[in-house]
């Protein structure tokens, strides 16, 4: 297989892993490979190769079991939606995810509009026109990747170091949020318009009106994500 020379998450990633799966002879229930031969193989880094794998878990391709490593999804008896599925039995995380998100990113953002320069700005406005850009293209894998950049962005803008290595860690270690909410129908157009929301208030150095978007955008995000469980 052709090594993959981009090391960034791209759905080129994805494609190689579903190709792996299908051409590999690996049945529902096998165990696949572990992250360091997917890394070895495709030439790419371990965190490109875990931001993949947890997409095609919530996708339903493959179940990641924690110490045992990544295994074929098996084929249930009774019909489920695989993405439904993954938020049920990942509600925990996913809810405390947000829970820190909601704490921390509403301040970030009134802080953003009160002391970032031009060139964070202009950075910022990039990442947004990125997503835009990979929204009309629907490519998932560079939505999710531009919309958890647009966030760590904003955080680093703050000029405080604390809250950038936080949300730094959050986006690269733990991006469950912006997968999840993502995939769901209809968010990508939401999230649009309430990132460009927030993006005025910054650039207009409105603290009040930045904290607020950025609040709703959040809440507005994990409300589709309860939505989901429950339809």
């Amino acid at each position: 297989m052709e090594p993959i020379k981009r090391v960034r998450l791209s759905d080129r990633v994805i494609e190689s892993i579903e190709s792996m799966i299908s051409k590999s002879g690996f049945a529902p229930g096998d165990r696949f490979l572990s992250e360091n031969e997917l890394v070895k193989r495709l030439e790419v880094s371990r965190s490109s190769i875990r931001e993949a794998v947890r997409i095609l878990e919530v996708r339903g391709r493959v179940v990641v079991r924690h110490g045992k490593g990544i295994f074929l999804a098996e084929n249930p008896e009774e019909e489920r939606d695989p993405f439904k599925g993954w938020i049920q039995d990942n509600k925990a995380p996913l809810f405390d995810h947000f829970e820190v998100r909601l704490i921390i990113e509403p301040k970030a953002a009134r802080r953003a509009a009160e002391k970032a320069d031009d060139d964070e700005l202009e950075s910022i406005r990039k990442a947004y026109d990125d997503f835009v850009l990979s929204a009309e293209k629907e490519d998932t894998a560079a939505l999710i990747r531009c919309d958890a950049e647009f966030h760590r962005l904003i955080a680093r803008s703050t000029k405080n170091r604390t809250l950038y290595l936080l949300m730094r860690t959050m986006t690269k270690s733990l991006p469950e949020g912006w997968i999840t909410s993502l995939h769901i129908p209809g968010r990508v157009r939401k999230t649009l318009g309430e990132h460009l929301e927030i993006l005025d208030a910054i650039q207009a150095r409105n603290p009040e009106r930045a904290e607020k978007m950025m609040a709703r955008h959040l809440n507005n995000a994990l409300e589709d994500i309860q939505a989901s469980m429950v339809r």
